[in-house]
């Protein structure tokens, strides 16, 4: 059982208004305002581009959970996120939980970048994401229409490509699909 101010502390998430977002990382809840239009048009088109072929296995190998905005414990209650779009591979998490808690680290994460999340997912929620062992980082930026993706060697993030404008995007671990990144990211 964790201690009492971190158990404190997710009675604090679970009891923010709707229109806050909660996180809990090095100790501290961190809340910033829902998404705005242009944030949750990026992070359904980014699900749906990759739900088909990846989750469904229409056109593509399937074999992964496609969702937006899970509850991710990485240590029950006392380190969570909730990530833009995520994925696990259904061979690590055969079956979606009955609970809103997910304890088990995603293998690809997607982060939709904006002015009020930018340094909260670069600082705070990359390292975060490498120290427990996510395989896969996509940051997209909405203000510059760029996309930056990594792979984690080790405990670091290694680059895996930068896009922008109307590039096709086809990087690990949706490699075998090739997608514009103006679909992905909405084309404003």
């Amino acid at each position: 059982m964790g201690s009492p101010h971190k158990t404190n502390l997710y009675r604090d998430l679970e009891a923010l208004p709707a229109c806050l977002r909660g996180e809990i990382m090095g100790g501290q809840l961190i809340t910033r305002p829902s998404p705005n239009g242009k944030h949750i048009v990026a992070a359904s088109n980014m699900s749906a581009e990759y739900n088909i072929p990846y989750q469904k296995g229409r056109g593509g190998p399937g074999g992964w959970w496609i969702l937006q905005e899970p509850e991710v414990h990485l240590v029950l209650d006392e380190v969570v996120v909730v990530p833009d779009v995520v994925g696990w591979r259904k061979d690590r998490m055969p079956d979606i939980p009955g609970s809103h808690k997910f304890n088990i680290v995603p293998d690809w994460v997607c982060e939709i970048l904006s002015p009020s999340t930018a340094s909260v997912d670069r600082v705070l929620k990359k390292p975060l994401y490498a120290r427990y062992g996510v395989e896969f980082l996509w940051l997209a930026d909405l203000a510059d229409c760029t996309l930056e993706t990594f792979e984690l060697q080790g405990n670091y993030w290694q680059s895996t490509g930068l896009f922008s404008g109307n590039a096709m995007v086809s990087v690990q671990p949706f490699e075998d699909s090739a997608v514009c990144l103006t679909d992905l990211m909405g084309d404003w």
